[in-house]
């Protein structure tokens, strides 16, 4: 079973992240920072906060399913905010995404939020509303089940130090998974936690028997050229005794986000 996650950046990378994602073709992807907009006419829109613009692709949820067409997606909103086409604001969805191939039945699921809650009305003060999705899928050709859950940590202005805020959210975290995990079979969380490799998270997470696959198999880097800041750590892919990891790697190229793509083979 191969597994990929990655934080998509919007799309803002868009040609070369549709093409990496059909070629990867992975049977469970795990996606952050996805828009998707039911009313967007553009296909490029523009994120703007204080001194920051980003160009986003409103529509990614659904190029993204396009070019898998052999699985499927789900799409969990943490926020509808406004992108913008000019001076002309569009409301758009913002959250995770996951894709499944089919003949992996999803056989369990829970998805909630683990900082704040839904923000209707736009995207709300820092640190953001963000959510986690676990699901349970079974391997027919494997015979066994495995739980997959994925994260996007908030965001705070002060850096990825440690902060109460991150503490309940971890918690927040291991409650969601025991919602569907048994306790008892392979278990893989993942997802762009933007903590540093000390943090207590992984504290919490190694009460549930998990061990993070990049800081001990001495990646040192999960981003990209396309981030330009100090501070290289943000992606993590964490597994139990119970995984059988075939391969996992690091992603340098090519690059398709200011993310690097977490990559699992297991059994």
């Amino acid at each position: 079973m191969r597994i990929l996650s990655l934080n998509a950046w919007g799309g803002t990378l868009h040609a070369p992240l549709m093409d990496y994602l059909a070629a990867a073709d992975p049977d469970i992807l795990c996606l952050q920072e996805v828009v998707s907009s039911a009313v967007a006419a553009a296909d490029w829109l523009a994120y703007r906060d204080r001194d920051v613009e980003l160009p986003q692709r409103p529509h990614l949820f659904d190029e993204i399913r396009a070019v898998l067409p052999g699985h499927d997606g789900s799409f969990h909103p943490t926020s509808r905010g406004d992108l913008f086409d000019g001076d002309k604001a569009v409301p758009c969805e913002f959250g995770l995404a996951t894709f499944v191939r089919r003949g992996y039945p999803v056989i369990g699921q829970a998805v909630g939020f683990v900082h704040r809650a839904f923000s209707p009305d736009g995207w709300g003060p820092h640190p953001r509303a963000r959510n986690a999705h676990c699901l349970r899928v079974f391997s027919y050709d494997g015979g066994f089940s495995v739980t997959v859950a994925q994260m996007h940590g908030l965001r705070d202005v002060a850096g990825k130090g440690d902060m109460p805020e991150r503490d309940a959210q971890a918690q927040a975290l291991a409650a969601l998974i025991r919602q569907v995990w048994p306790g008892d079979e392979r278990l893989v969380v993942c997802g762009d936690f933007n903590v540093l490799p000390g943090s207590r998270t992984f504290e919490t997470l190694a009460g549930l028997g998990l061990t993070d696959l990049v800081t001990t198999r001495g990646f040192v880097d999960t981003r990209t050229s396309f981030y330009r800041k100090p501070g290289r750590f943000a992606d993590y892919m964490l597994v139990t005794p119970e995984v059988e990891v075939v391969r996992f790697d690091v992603v340098e190229q090519p690059e398709v986000s200011d993310h690097r793509a977490l990559l699992l083979e297991l059994r």
